[in-house]
Protein backbone atom coordinates (compact mmCIF):
# COMPACT_ATOMS: atom_id res chain seq x y z
CA UNK A 1 0.00 0.00 0.00
CA UNK A 2 1.90 3.00 -1.19
CA UNK A 3 1.92 5.57 1.99
CA UNK A 4 0.59 9.06 0.47
CA UNK A 5 -1.86 11.97 0.77
CA UNK A 6 -4.57 9.17 0.42
CA UNK A 7 -3.69 7.43 3.49
CA UNK A 8 -5.13 7.92 6.91
CA UNK A 9 -3.01 6.67 10.04
CA UNK A 10 -3.47 6.19 13.89
CA UNK A 11 -0.23 5.62 15.78
CA UNK A 12 -0.28 4.77 19.82
CA UNK A 13 2.44 6.31 21.33
CA UNK A 14 3.13 9.22 19.05
CA UNK A 15 4.47 11.90 21.46
CA UNK A 16 7.37 10.02 21.73
CA UNK A 17 10.04 7.50 20.97
CA UNK A 18 9.55 4.78 18.20
CA UNK A 19 5.79 6.09 17.94
CA UNK A 20 7.09 10.01 17.07
CA UNK A 21 9.51 8.65 14.86
CA UNK A 22 7.08 6.84 13.16
CA UNK A 23 4.62 9.39 12.86
CA UNK A 24 6.42 11.74 11.10
CA UNK A 25 8.06 9.53 8.68
CA UNK A 26 4.36 8.51 7.92
CA UNK A 27 3.37 12.52 7.43
CA UNK A 28 6.52 12.90 5.58
CA UNK A 29 5.22 10.61 3.33
CA UNK A 30 2.42 12.82 2.71
CA UNK A 31 -0.12 10.77 5.21
CA UNK A 32 -2.48 11.74 7.42
CA UNK A 33 -1.56 11.31 10.60
CA UNK A 34 -3.34 10.94 14.15
CA UNK A 35 -1.22 10.45 17.64
CA UNK A 36 -2.87 8.88 19.99
CA UNK A 37 -0.96 9.30 23.42
CA UNK A 38 -1.69 10.67 27.22
CA UNK A 39 1.09 13.58 26.74
CA UNK A 40 -1.35 16.03 25.99
CA UNK A 41 1.05 18.87 25.46
CA UNK A 42 3.73 17.05 23.85
CA UNK A 43 1.64 15.04 21.55
CA UNK A 44 -0.16 18.48 20.64
CA UNK A 45 2.59 20.04 19.47
CA UNK A 46 4.12 17.31 17.59
CA UNK A 47 0.57 16.65 16.04
CA UNK A 48 0.59 20.60 14.98
CA UNK A 49 4.15 20.64 13.96
CA UNK A 50 2.39 17.06 11.37
CA UNK A 51 -0.66 19.06 10.22
CA UNK A 52 -2.14 15.74 12.60
CA UNK A 53 -4.28 15.59 15.19
CA UNK A 54 -3.40 14.62 18.49
CA UNK A 55 -5.83 12.24 21.07
CA UNK A 56 -5.35 11.64 24.52
CA UNK A 57 -6.44 8.44 24.68
CA UNK A 58 -5.23 5.51 27.52
CA UNK A 59 -5.12 2.53 25.51
CA UNK A 60 -5.90 0.37 28.61
CA UNK A 61 -9.55 1.76 29.00
CA UNK A 62 -11.79 0.63 25.81
CA UNK A 63 -13.60 3.69 25.67
CA UNK A 64 -10.80 5.85 25.58
CA UNK A 65 -9.84 4.26 22.57
CA UNK A 66 -13.22 4.64 20.69
CA UNK A 67 -13.40 8.11 21.83
CA UNK A 68 -9.55 8.22 20.41
CA UNK A 69 -10.70 6.32 17.08
CA UNK A 70 -13.77 8.51 16.86
CA UNK A 71 -11.91 11.83 17.17
CA UNK A 72 -8.77 10.69 14.76
CA UNK A 73 -11.45 9.42 11.94
CA UNK A 74 -13.62 12.91 12.05
CA UNK A 75 -10.26 14.69 11.24
CA UNK A 76 -8.59 12.51 8.75
CA UNK A 77 -11.44 9.90 7.74
CA UNK A 78 -10.91 6.20 8.35
CA UNK A 79 -7.58 4.51 8.85
CA UNK A 80 -5.98 2.33 6.32
CA UNK A 81 -2.50 2.35 8.66
CA UNK A 82 -2.10 1.23 12.42
CA UNK A 83 0.98 1.17 14.43
CA UNK A 84 0.77 0.22 18.16
CA UNK A 85 3.55 1.71 19.88
CA UNK A 86 2.21 2.50 23.30
CA UNK A 87 3.71 0.98 26.21
CA UNK A 88 5.57 0.42 29.09
CA UNK A 89 8.78 -1.30 30.42
CA UNK A 90 8.57 -2.18 34.10
CA UNK A 91 11.21 -4.01 35.84
CA UNK A 92 10.18 -6.79 38.74
CA UNK A 93 11.58 -10.35 39.52
CA UNK A 94 8.80 -12.83 39.98
CA UNK A 95 10.34 -13.30 43.82
CA UNK A 96 12.68 -11.77 45.90
CA UNK A 97 14.54 -12.39 49.11
CA UNK A 98 15.62 -9.59 50.90
CA UNK A 99 19.44 -9.85 51.65
CA UNK A 100 19.24 -8.36 55.68
CA UNK A 101 16.17 -10.08 56.35
CA UNK A 102 15.84 -13.38 54.09
CA UNK A 103 12.09 -11.98 53.83
CA UNK A 104 10.42 -13.50 50.04
CA UNK A 105 8.43 -11.63 48.38
CA UNK A 106 6.84 -12.01 44.84
CA UNK A 107 6.01 -9.29 42.20
CA UNK A 108 2.46 -7.84 42.97
CA UNK A 109 -0.53 -8.89 41.01
CA UNK A 110 -1.04 -5.84 39.70
CA UNK A 111 2.20 -4.59 38.66
CA UNK A 112 2.14 -7.78 35.92
CA UNK A 113 -1.29 -6.70 35.12
CA UNK A 114 -0.82 -3.52 34.54
CA UNK A 115 2.07 -4.26 31.95
CA UNK A 116 -0.97 -7.04 30.31
CA UNK A 117 -3.48 -4.38 29.90
CA UNK A 118 -1.09 -1.46 28.14
CA UNK A 119 1.25 -3.47 26.27
CA UNK A 120 -1.15 -6.71 25.47
CA UNK A 121 -4.55 -5.49 25.90
CA UNK A 122 -4.39 -1.99 24.54
CA UNK A 123 -2.57 -3.34 21.41
CA UNK A 124 -5.33 -6.12 20.94
CA UNK A 125 -7.78 -3.62 21.58
CA UNK A 126 -6.58 -0.66 19.03
CA UNK A 127 -6.52 -4.07 16.29
CA UNK A 128 -9.93 -4.79 17.22
CA UNK A 129 -10.93 -1.23 16.39
CA UNK A 130 -8.81 -0.24 13.64
CA UNK A 131 -9.98 -3.72 12.06
CA UNK A 132 -13.40 -3.33 12.41
CA UNK A 133 -12.80 0.40 10.50
CA UNK A 134 -10.70 -0.84 7.74
CA UNK A 135 -13.36 -3.41 6.72
CA UNK A 136 -15.60 -0.66 5.72
CA UNK A 137 -13.36 0.69 3.38
CA UNK A 138 -13.15 -0.32 -0.16
CA UNK A 139 -10.25 -2.79 -1.34
CA UNK A 140 -7.38 -0.66 -3.34
CA UNK A 141 -5.07 -2.27 -5.70
CA UNK A 142 -4.84 -5.28 -7.81
CA UNK A 143 -5.24 -7.93 -4.93
CA UNK A 144 -7.88 -5.60 -2.78
CA UNK A 145 -6.01 -4.34 0.29
CA UNK A 146 -7.64 -2.87 2.72
CA UNK A 147 -5.59 -1.83 5.44
CA UNK A 148 -2.16 -2.00 7.18
CA UNK A 149 -1.51 -3.19 11.66
CA UNK A 150 1.72 -3.24 12.67
CA UNK A 151 2.33 -3.85 16.14
CA UNK A 152 5.35 -2.88 18.58
CA UNK A 153 6.91 -6.52 20.56
CA UNK A 154 10.27 -6.51 21.57
CA UNK A 155 13.48 -8.86 21.35
CA UNK A 156 12.23 -9.56 25.47
CA UNK A 157 9.48 -11.58 23.51
CA UNK A 158 11.98 -13.94 23.05
CA UNK A 159 15.14 -13.03 25.13
CA UNK A 160 13.64 -12.07 28.66
CA UNK A 161 16.38 -11.31 31.59
CA UNK A 162 15.84 -10.99 34.77
CA UNK A 163 13.00 -8.68 36.23
CA UNK A 164 11.33 -8.44 32.55
CA UNK A 165 8.63 -11.71 33.66
CA UNK A 166 5.76 -8.88 33.40
CA UNK A 167 7.23 -6.83 30.02
CA UNK A 168 8.22 -10.32 28.53
CA UNK A 169 5.24 -11.77 29.08
CA UNK A 170 3.36 -8.98 27.19
CA UNK A 171 5.35 -8.76 24.63
CA UNK A 172 5.81 -12.44 23.97
CA UNK A 173 1.87 -11.77 23.43
CA UNK A 174 2.30 -8.88 21.16
CA UNK A 175 4.14 -11.16 19.03
CA UNK A 176 1.78 -14.27 19.66
CA UNK A 177 -1.55 -12.50 18.42
CA UNK A 178 0.42 -11.71 15.43
CA UNK A 179 -0.28 -14.46 13.44
CA UNK A 180 -3.78 -15.68 14.23
CA UNK A 181 -4.80 -12.12 13.23
CA UNK A 182 -3.00 -12.06 10.01
CA UNK A 183 -5.01 -15.18 9.71
CA UNK A 184 -8.40 -13.51 10.83
CA UNK A 185 -8.17 -10.60 8.63
CA UNK A 186 -6.48 -12.37 5.46
CA UNK A 187 -10.41 -12.45 3.75
CA UNK A 188 -10.48 -8.60 4.63
CA UNK A 189 -7.38 -7.81 3.21
CA UNK A 190 -5.91 -6.65 6.06
CA UNK A 191 -2.08 -7.03 7.35
CA UNK A 192 -0.32 -7.91 10.70
CA UNK A 193 3.10 -7.51 11.38
CA UNK A 194 5.59 -6.94 14.44
CA UNK A 195 8.73 -5.26 15.15
CA UNK A 196 10.70 -6.41 17.68
CA UNK A 197 13.16 -4.02 18.48
CA UNK A 198 16.37 -4.12 20.72
CA UNK A 199 18.08 -1.60 22.73
CA UNK A 200 16.68 1.75 20.92
CA UNK A 201 17.74 5.49 21.63
CA UNK A 202 14.44 5.96 22.93
CA UNK A 203 13.73 8.75 25.92
CA UNK A 204 13.24 6.17 28.48
CA UNK A 205 17.12 5.00 27.45
CA UNK A 206 18.16 9.00 27.53
CA UNK A 207 17.80 9.04 30.96
CA UNK A 208 20.37 6.81 31.70
CA UNK A 209 23.91 7.75 32.00
CA UNK A 210 26.23 8.31 28.97
CA UNK A 211 28.76 5.60 30.68
CA UNK A 212 25.57 2.77 30.69
CA UNK A 213 24.27 3.70 27.27
CA UNK A 214 28.01 2.95 25.76
CA UNK A 215 27.74 -0.38 27.79
CA UNK A 216 24.08 -1.33 26.52
CA UNK A 217 25.58 -0.05 22.79
CA UNK A 218 28.89 -1.73 23.30
CA UNK A 219 27.25 -4.91 23.83
CA UNK A 220 25.14 -5.02 20.03
CA UNK A 221 27.36 -7.47 17.74
CA UNK A 222 26.64 -4.83 14.56
CA UNK A 223 26.55 -2.38 14.10
CA UNK A 224 28.04 -1.43 18.09
CA UNK A 225 25.81 0.95 18.92
CA UNK A 226 21.81 1.78 20.02
CA UNK A 227 19.39 2.11 17.14
CA UNK A 228 17.61 4.99 16.39
CA UNK A 229 14.04 5.49 16.35
CA UNK A 230 13.81 6.75 12.90
CA UNK A 231 15.25 2.87 11.74
CA UNK A 232 11.85 1.59 13.74
CA UNK A 233 10.43 4.10 11.93
CA UNK A 234 11.77 2.68 8.28
CA UNK A 235 10.82 -0.54 8.67
CA UNK A 236 7.71 0.28 9.77
CA UNK A 237 6.90 2.16 6.88
CA UNK A 238 8.07 -0.56 4.60
CA UNK A 239 5.90 -2.81 6.15
CA UNK A 240 3.26 -1.01 5.12
CA UNK A 241 4.48 -0.65 1.58
CA UNK A 242 5.61 -4.34 0.91
CA UNK A 243 2.82 -5.80 0.05
CA UNK A 244 3.60 -9.51 0.42
CA UNK A 245 4.95 -8.72 3.83
CA UNK A 246 2.13 -10.26 6.30
CA UNK A 247 2.03 -12.49 9.60
CA UNK A 248 5.92 -11.51 9.97
CA UNK A 249 7.60 -10.79 13.25
CA UNK A 250 10.94 -8.72 12.40
CA UNK A 251 13.97 -8.32 14.74
CA UNK A 252 15.22 -4.79 14.13
CA UNK A 253 18.52 -5.31 16.81
CA UNK A 254 21.75 -5.15 15.24
CA UNK A 255 21.93 -8.85 16.08
CA UNK A 256 21.86 -8.66 19.53
CA UNK A 257 20.33 -11.63 21.64
CA UNK A 258 20.11 -10.92 25.26
CA UNK A 259 21.81 -12.21 28.09
CA UNK A 260 19.89 -13.30 31.47
CA UNK A 261 21.29 -9.72 33.41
Amino acid sequence: MKIDSSISAVITGGASGLGEATARALAARGAKVALFDLNEERGERIAAELGGTFCKVDVSNEESIAAGFAKAREANGQERVLVNCAGIAPIGKLTRRDRETGEISHLPFDQFEKALKINLLGTFGCMAKAAAGMMTLEPVGKHGERGVMINTASVAAEDGQIGQVAYAASKAGVKGITLPVARDLMSEGIRVNAILPGIFLTPMMEGLPERAQASLAAAVPFPKRLGQPEEYADLACFMVEAEYMNAETVRLDGAIRMPPK
